[in-house]
C-alpha cells in the first residue's frame, strides 16, 4: 500500500465513524422525539405555552427529575428553546417554536412527523423475533410490532390522506366521473389498516360506499371508531378479512391499495381477487413505494429510508408461509407489472401524480 493509498483509507475510515457515531446521535434523538411525544410534552408546551420542568410534570403527571433530564436534551438538540441558559435547572423555562408546532403536534398538517418517530422505534420491539426469523427463513407476525406500529404508520399516512387523497382520485379522469356518477359507486379499500384512507375517499365523494378491509383486528377496531367519529358508518364499512382470500366477494367500482401491497405475503392472491371483485370498466389503484427503477449502490436517500423499513418490519411480516413472496418494502415498478400480470390483468398505467415517497398505479383487467 502507498502512502497515498494509506491516507485515502484512513480518510474512508474516519468519514465512516463520524456517519456512524451521527447516525447513533439521530437514533438517539429520534426516541426522544418518541417519548415526547407519547408523555405528551409537546402538546403541553404547544398548547399550554413555556414551561419549567416542574410545571411540564404537574401538566403532564410525569416525574419532574426525568421531564427536567428530556427538556435539557431537547434543548441541546435545538428541539426546544430555552430562555435562560445560566439559571438553576429548576427554573429555566422551556418552549417550543411556533415553527416547529407543524412537525410535533399538528396532526393533520403534511409535515407531521412525530408518527416516524414512533414507527421507528416500533419497528425494532420484536427485535428477538427478527433475529429468529433472520436465522431460520421464517416471518414475524404483524401484530407483534404492536400499537406504535400501527399508530405509527396511521398517524404519519392521516395528513396525505386528509389533503392530498381526494386530489389523487380526481387526477384519473375515468375513476373520478364513476365516484360522481349515479348509481352510488362501490369501493373496496384493500388493507385499509385505521380506516383513515376510508373515511377520507367517502368525504371526497358524498355518494360512495366504501369497504374497509384489513386482516388486522387491531386496526379495524380502530377504524370503527375513526369512521364513527367522522360520522361516516352509515357508508363506510369496516371488516376483517384477508385480502388475498378467494371468498372475498362484492362487486365494486375501485379497489384501492394504499401502501400494502408490499407488505402482503401473497400479493398475486390479493391482486387475482380484487381483479374478480370489479364490476365492468372498474380498475384498481395502487400506490407503493417511489423507489429505484432498479437496484443502486449507493442508493439515494429515498432508497436507504425503504431498505431501512425493509430489513427491520416489511420483509419479516411478509414472510410468514413457506410460499410467501417475500416483498419487502423496495417494491419496484417491474415487480408490480409482474405482479399484476400474473393475477390477470392486462394493463398496468404508471399515474402521473407527484410524491415525493410513492408511486401509484392503475391496473385495468
Amino acid at each position: 500500500m502507498t502512502e497515498t493509498d494509506g491516507a485515502q483509507a484512513a480518510s474512508g475510515t474516519d468519514a465512516l465513524v463520524e456517519r456512524v457515531v451521527g447516525a447513533v446521535i439521530a437514533t438517539l434523538e429520534v426516541a426522544s422525539i418518541h417519548l415526547g411525544c407519547r408523555l405528551g410534552f409537546y402538546r403541553a408546551l404547544a398548547d399550554e405555552g413555556d414551561a419549567t420542568a416542574g410545571e411540564l410534570a404537574v401538566r403532564t403527571g410525569t416525574a419532574e427529575r426525568y421531564v427536567r433530564e428530556w427538556l435539557e436534551q431537547q434543548a441541546v438538540a435545538g428541539f426546544l428553546r430555552v430562555d435562560d441558559q445560566g439559571a438553576d435547572p429548576s427554573e429555566r423555562r422551556y418552549g417550543l417554536p411556533d415553527a416547529y408546532r407543524a412537525v410535533f403536534v399538528d396532526e393533520e398538517d403534511l409535515n407531521y412527523l412525530t408518527p416516524l418517530a414512533t414507527l421507528a422505534i416500533g419497528v425494532a420491539r420484536p427485535f428477538d423475533a427478527l433475529l429468529a426469523a433472520y436465522r431460520n427463513g421464517g416471518g414475524v407476525p404483524y401484530e407483534d410490532y404492536g400499537a406504535d406500529v400501527r399508530e405509527g404508520i396511521e398517524g404519519l399516512n392521516r395528513p396525505m390522506f386528509v389533503h392530498q387523497l381526494a386530489d389523487w382520485l380526481a387526477s384519473v379522469p375515468e375513476v373520478d366521473a364513476r365516484l360522481r356518477a349515479e348509481p352510488p359507486a362501490r369501493v373496496a379499500d384493500l388493507a385499509c389498516g385505521s380506516g383513515r384512507s376510508s373515511v377520507a375517499i367517502a368525504r371526497a365523494y358524498p355518494d360512495v360506499i366504501v369497504d374497509a378491509i384489513d386482516i388486522d383486528a387491531a386496526s379495524i377496531e380502530t377504524a370503527h371508531a375513526n369512521v364513527a367519529a367522522a360520522g361516516l358508518a352509515d357508508r363506510v364499512h369496516p371488516a376483517v378479512h384477508d385480502a388475498g382470500a378467494p371468498d372475498l366477494s362484492g362487486r365494486y367500482d375501485l379497489v384501492t391499495i394504499f401502501e400494502a401491497l408490499h407488505d402482503m405475503n401473497h400479493p398475486v392472491d390479493a391482486l387475482r381477487t380484487a381483479r374478480h371483485m370489479l364490476t365492468g370498466g372498474g380498475s384498481v389503484l395502487i400506490a407503493d413505494e417511489r423507489v429505484a427503477e432498479r437496484f443502486t449502490a449507493p442508493g439515494d436517500e429515498v432508497e436507504r429510508f425503504n431498505y431501512g423499513w425493509s430489513v427491520l418490519h416489511c420483509l419479516a411480516v411478509g414472510m410468514l408461509d413457506e410460499d410467501s413472496a417475500g416483498t419487502g418494502t423496495v417494491i419496484r415498478p417491474d415487480t408490480i407489472r409482474a405482479y399484476a400480470s400474473e393475477a390477470g390483468f392486462s394493463r398496468v398505467d404508471v399515474l402521473p401524480i407527484e410524491h415525493d415517497f410513492w408511486r401509484f398505479y392503475r391496473l385495468i383487467p
